[in-house]
């Protein structure tokens, strides 16, 4: 009976999400829209309060509610200072980016990111690369949500991981195929206020359950005091944690899956509404919930695998009812990654490489039937390598993070504010950058104990720099379009 009464309001959720994809499908097929600006970008439409919470839902992954709590579970507070360094994300990420880059995707007609780059550099070497790194990188983090979407219903539903990984995929990968970027929008923005809800929910449920913040923090002093301190009993080196101001502080500025969304908001006003609450919404949620899996260290001690923590806690310290509301939480910051890298995914196969270099007299019509098949074959694919998961799903997220910012964040910020910036630094920062972070990764090779992204972002830097003064200098007619 708990179980059913837990899985009522999961099923009424995703039901919800699947109607309004549903709805989606019809504006999307109306006739009345370009197919292309209204798939990939919702036809540039997006108010303040949507922009915001699809901002922070597909930045707020399942790293976020399973995986950054399920190490904050077993390092402490430590965890917990590097999750409030994301905080100042959507202000960044806007205050950056915004406004210039809704301008110059105006004035390209771009709707994804390998457009603003296509007509940046004018190099198909620039465009092909940066469609692969997508889908090399964008597949990893797909990876990582499906894992963590499919623990979430194995552990609160008492499915089997397979079962809850079957549900978790046909779902969101039907929602984000048949409805596109309008789809996603808005139920980012649902997803955006359920994340807010289960968060403020399991806190008080696991305060009162531990006895209160005061008791907790005794009993954790008790059992294992190094989950007080900042660097968790030296498990947390110094120069780690400066790094992470790098990989998920201003290196986020090369998130394709965050940038595009600069391209898709109505107006400047809703730009700044939107990097108001955004900023506060993220800084709520981070805190809120890697505080939590600390928490969970006092309340529901002995876990072997931490991301099982945050759905533990619901189960056991919830009304099932409650339990299969908040459920929806991390199970919104999981869908609402996925689709957003799927829509991404789709676009660099059918956007940026089939109507440029394989079919460039494609009609709507045939576009509209290649773009549902990608995302769905896309969806498929990833959804089969999710079937062996590992046990902390947030190093794959932190990976496939790194890797994305090594292949973009030079190319889109250079380009945006440097006129010098060409091809040649480009392509340059893109193969050391990428090249790198691999190398680092695989070998393990940490520089003063820094994250590897560090380094390699200088690397992309100095990379950058000299390919474009010793490159061709982009020509007047480009350099008018995103200057004047």
């Amino acid at each position: 009976m708990d179980k059913m009464m837990i899985l009522l309001p999961l099923m009424l959720y995703l039901g919800i999400m699947l109607f309004i994809a549903y709805r989606a499908n019809i504006v999307k097929n109306s006739g009345e829209v370009n197919f292309m600006e209204e798939y990939f970008i919702g036809s540039r439409n997006m108010g303040g309060f949507v922009l915001a919470m699809t901002l922070i839902a597909t930045y707020a992954s399942a790293s976020s509610f399973i995986g950054g709590p399920g190490v904050a579970y077993k390092m402490g507070l430590g965890w917990v200072l590097l999750a409030c360094i994301q905080t100042p994300t959507a202000f960044l990420t806007l205050g950056v980016l915004g406004k210039k880059f809704a301008i110059i995707s105006r004035r390209i007609k771009g709707v994804t990111v390998t457009d603003y780059l296509r007509a940046r550099y004018k190099s198909d070497v620039v465009v092909i690369m940066a469609s692969v790194a997508v889908l090399v990188f964008f597949s990893a983090s797909i990876i990582a949500q499906f894992i963590g979407g499919a623990r979430l219903f194995e552990t609160v539903t008492g499915l089997s991981y397979h079962t809850g990984l079957f549900l978790f995929g046909v779902v969101v990968i039907a929602y984000t195929s048949i409805g596109g970027f309008r789809a996603v929008a808005l139920t980012d923005a649902i997803q955006g206020v359920v994340m807010l809800f289960a968060t403020i929910f399991l806190f008080f449920a696991v305060s009162r359950a531990g006895g209160g913040m005061e008791k907790i923090t005794r009993t954790l002093m008790e059992t294992n005091p190094d989950m007080l301190t900042p660097t968790a009993g030296g498990n947390i080196a110094k120069p780690f944690i400066l790094s992470f101001w790098m990989l998920v502080g201003v290196a986020v500025l090369g998130l394709p899956q965050t940038t595009v969304r600069c391209m898709g908001f109505r107006d400047s006003k809703s730009m700044h509404r939107a990097m108001v609450i955004g900023t506060l919404v993220v800084g709520f949620l981070m805190v809120g919930m890697h505080l939590i899996g600390v928490m969970g260290a006092a309340v529901e001690p002995g876990l072997e695998v931490g991301d099982k923590i945050i759905p533990t806690l619901a189960l056991n310290n919830m009304h099932p009812v409650l339990a299969g509301i908040f459920v929806g939480g991390p199970l919104a910051a999981t869908m609402s990654t996925v689709d957003s890298m799927l829509i991404l995914s789709s676009a660099a196969i059918i956007k940026d490489l089939y109507t440029h270099y394989i079919n460039k007299d494609a009609g709507e019509e045939k576009i509209k039937k290649l773009t549902f098949f990608t995302s769905l074959t896309l969806g498929s694919v990833v959804f089969l390598l999710s079937m062996n998961p590992p046990k902390l799903l947030v190093w794959i997220n932190l990976f496939a993070f790194g890797g994305l910012q090594a292949a973009f964040l030079c190319p889109i910020i250079m380009g945006l504010y440097w006129k010098r910036a060409n091809a040649t630094g480009a392509i340059l920062s893109m193969v050391t950058g990428v090249g790198t972070y691999f190398y680092m990764t695989m070998a393990k090779i940490k520089f003063m104990g820094m994250h590897q992204i560090v380094p390699v972002i200088g690397v992309s830097v100095l990379a950058f720099v000299i390919g474009s003064l010793i490159g061709k200098r982009s020509s007047k007619e480009t350099l008018d379009i995103f200057f004047n």
